[in-house]
């Protein structure tokens, strides 16, 4: 009996050797089978409808007051019912930034059937395309964050449609669907910061490529105060209204579609900033945009409040905008509004449908039908009315508000940094040099060059806006910009009298700073010269001249720097101790990327106010002041800026290295220490801009230098008397004859020879005081002070 069990078990073992592989094979194909048939019933009913957008996953996440949280790695898990091979992006190291400013971003990004959307290189020629640009603008950077995530998460989602399409039997990348007309690239982030709004704004953006039309998309933030948005609506305002100019200069983009950042805390359902409303300047460019289109609104206005559902918000409004935009594609086509937006429809109806009990029009179906009280007509005979649109006779008038209110954030960021806030668009600062002269440590290039000493000298602006966003200005985005003045007016004694308070209260803060010297502490309270320039343009202030006025005659000197964009403002000038203009180009290109100009207009303005500058050397002393920065306006420029001098033939044209300061990368300037020009290049300029000027028989010479701020001055030959250059200001002088009431020119209160130490090729560094070397440099080396007499020579 065991020897037949063994016998059966041996048997069975045999069998089971000969049957495992087919058995295995059998029962893994049975389980296949059924889970392909189980994945074939799911994926029929998550195609039997598109799902409601409101119910798909959000992509962003927030902090409680609707800060950003930004992955730190987008993944895209979405699937899709066929296998696509996509192409690797790219991986980029740090950007090195030599001079320009990064414009133009392209955010890689799953397209609108779950592939990524393709370079425009890797399209058929005749495939059409649509290309979406993603416009925002940002004072601290916070809806930049928002921009560039909502342009990565588009189409990060697979649009699902009722039924699916047919497998593709190799698997590989084809173009869209036989039913999608046109594809979407990359979409491309712009900052409205930093753009000329005439190149995307009075005409749509060029693509190389061809059949491709463009989305615009805008991500507006409303301020309180007045910041780049104000300036890119009035370009929109301008733009419709110029007649120069097509009613509908946008129209042949694809469409366009707007939303909105408010705090409706701060700005709620009232009468205030925008129009009065929450996320009023996003309403104002959604109305804008719809006149300069013809209508053709994608998905309507989207707001969201930062301190609330802003995340939400947006991410609520992209999946619905995704939804039109895949329609888009389909060819289906906008319905236009022909530019009307919600006021002009009320007063429309007002004006042309009173006392009508027909039913009221939607607001999106004016454009196509405006009733009046007149029975309603066939679709074929009926046609909007001839109505103006762009009158605005009925809406109320702008209230006139402060430039910068003390509850704003310009208000916090400028006292941060140091500022004195002045009535309500005035500033003072203590000036970096005015600490160092107190400390006997040396005075600016002012002292070197006309007799100022640092530690008698105010530091203010009575306006802090300005009309230009320079690459080189480290407080932009924390001052207003604007190219008109509309705010309230202070009167000018306020102004001084607040300044001079303010510059009084921060040399008391000094008086406890080691290295104080006492005699230099006290002369401080006796203000004898102030710099018009620190931040903003000070032409801008209205009573500009009384502010003047009310200098000289408390015998304090004044100069005065503008930026030549305001030329009726510089003609009405009277006299300034010293005009200075800054001149920070030789071309119309290279100034539109440097100084970035909020006028239009701008090159015709800055000659304009050479011009002028011409005219008025007889009555005061002007000056050219050139700031260098490299990779932009140094190389083969000199004789653009030589022309220039002969143009206005100033009596002093200063040339400074920029400065650097590290918040200018934040702002998205596109400058770094690259940019600076060492002292030996700014040195190598002048050289050349020198002889290019006796090329031309101007007559000119190297005066002056201040090594220690990187700054040289070329000055005209009427100041070189005797075999030495006069080139100090006798302002003892200057005032008598302001005093005596007759008309006076700047050869009238030259002053003493300039001192020996800072004329050309002895560094202008005064004896007087103490070099004191930073990081190492030099470290120890002392200069010996020489007798306090001899610290005044030189002097005015």
């Amino acid at each position: 009996m065991a020897a037949m069990a063994s016998s059966k078990s041996l048997d069975l073992l045999e069998l089971w050797h000969t049957i495992r592989i087919p058995a295995i094979a059998a029962v893994a194909g049975i389980y296949l089978v059924v889970a392909l048939r189980n994945r074939h019933f799911t994926q029929r009913e998550t195609y039997d409808g598109p799902p409601s957008p409101s119910k798909l996953e959000p992509q962003l996440s927030a902090e409680p007051d609707g800060t950003v949280l930004l992955p730190e790695k987008f993944e895209d898990t979405s699937t899709s019912n066929r296998s696509r091979n996509l192409p690797a992006s790219s991986k980029s190291g740090p950007k090195r930034i030599t001079g320009g400013e990064v414009r133009k971003k392209k955010v890689n990004g799953p397209n609108a059937e779950g592939s990524t959307p393709i370079e425009q290189a890797e399209l058929d020629a005749n495939q059409k395309a649509i290309q979406i640009f993603v416009f925002y603008s940002s004072l601290t950077g916070s809806t930049g964050k928002y921009a560039e995530q909502f342009a990565k998460e588009l189409f990060s989602k697979p649009l699902h449609k009722p039924s699916p399409a047919p497998p593709i039997a190799n698997g590989t990348d084809i173009p869209p669907e036989s039913n999608e007309k046109a594809i979407f690239l990359s979409p491309i982030v712009e900052n409205l910061d930093y753009l000329d709004l005439d190149d995307y704004f009075i005409s749509p953006a060029s693509v190389k490529r061809k059949n491709t039309t463009s989305v615009y998309l805008l991500l507006i933030p409303t301020y309180e105060i007045t910041s780049p948005v104000d300036a890119f609506l009035e370009h929109l305002s301008e733009t419709h209204h110029d007649f120069r100019i097509d009613t509908r200069p946008l129209s042949s983009l694809a469409g366009f579609s707007v939303f909105g950042f408010g705090d409706k805390e701060g700005w709620p359902m009232e009468e205030g900033r925008g129009g009065g409303i929450f996320c009023g300047q996003a309403k104002e460019a959604d109305r804008w945009m719809s006149k300069l289109t013809g209508g053709k609104r994608i998905f309507p206005i989207g707001m969201g409040d930062v301190k609330g559902d802003a995340t939400a918000s947006l991410t609520e409004w992209r999946e619905h905008l995704e939804i039109a935009l895949h329609d888009l594609a389909n060819g289906d086509a906008i319905s236009e509004d022909n530019g009307v937006d919600s006021e002009d429809e009320e007063d429309t109806a007002q004006d042309n449908a009173a006392n009508t009990t027909e039913t009221l029009v939607d607001v999106e179906d004016i454009g196509n039908s405006i009733r009046s009280s007149n029975p309603p007509k066939t679709k074929k005979s009926q046609g909007p009315l001839p109505v103006d649109f762009t009158t605005t006779s009925k809406r109320s008038a702008p209230k006139v508000k402060e430039m910068v209110p003390k509850d704003s954030p310009t208000y916090t960021a400028l006292t941060k940094q140091g500022y004195t806030i002045v009535g309500s668009h005035s500033g003072v600062k203590l000036c970096r040099w005015t600490k160092s002269a107190l400390r006997g440590r040396g005075s600016c290039y002012k002292y070197s060059f006309y007799g100022i000493k640092s530690h008698l000298c105010m530091e203010t602006t009575p306006s802090l806006s300005c009309s230009n966003k320079c690459v080189f200005c480290w407080r932009h985005g924390t001052n207003p910009v604007s190219t008109t003045w509309n705010w309230t007016v202070d009167e000018p004694d306020l102004i001084l009298q607040g300044a001079m308070e303010g510059h009084y209260k921060k040399i008391k803060m000094m008086k406890g700073v080691p290295g104080i010297r006492a005699d230099r502490f006290a002369e401080a309270f006796t203000i004898r010269h102030c710099a018009l320039s620190l931040v903003g343009e000070p032409i801008f202030y209205p009573h500009i001249n009384e502010f003047l006025s009310m200098l000289h005659e408390r015998r304090i000197s004044s100069f005065l720097v503008c930026n030549a964009q305001h030329p009726d403002q510089l003609a009405r000038l009277k006299y300034v101790t010293q005009l200075y203009v800054s001149i920070d180009a030789s071309n119309k290109e290279s100034l539109r990327r440097i100084d970035r100009p909020l006028h239009r207009d701008f090159w015709e303005r800055f000659m304009k106010c050479l011009e002028i500058l011409r005219a008025k050397r007889d009555r005061m002393r002007t000056v050219f002041r050139l700031t260098l920065v490299k990779g932009f306006n140094i190389e083969d420029e000199v004789e653009g800026y030589a022309d220039l001098v002969e143009k206005g033939l100033p009596a002093f044209v200063e040339i400074k290295g920029v400065t650097y300061c590290g918040t200018s990368t934040s702002v998205g300037a596109g400058l770094s220490m690259q940019n600076v020009p060492f002292y030996e290049e700014v040195c190598e300029f002048v050289r050349r801009l020198n002889e290019a000027l006796e090329k031309r028989g101007l007559g000119y010479g190297i005066a002056a230098e201040h090594a220690h701020s990187c700054c040289v001055l070329i000055a005209s030959n009427n100041y070189y008397i005797d075999g030495k250059w006069h080139t100090v200001i006798d302002y003892k002088r200057f005032f008598e004859l302001l005093e005596e009431g007759k008309e006076f020119g700047p050869l009238d209160y030259v002053g003493p020879p300039t001192a020996e130490w800072a004329v050309w090729g002895n560094g202008g560094f005064d004896p007087a005081d103490q070099r004191v070397y930073r990081k190492g440099k030099n470290k120890g080396k002392v200069i010996e002070e020489a007798p306090s007499g001899e610290a005044e020579s030189g002097c005015g």
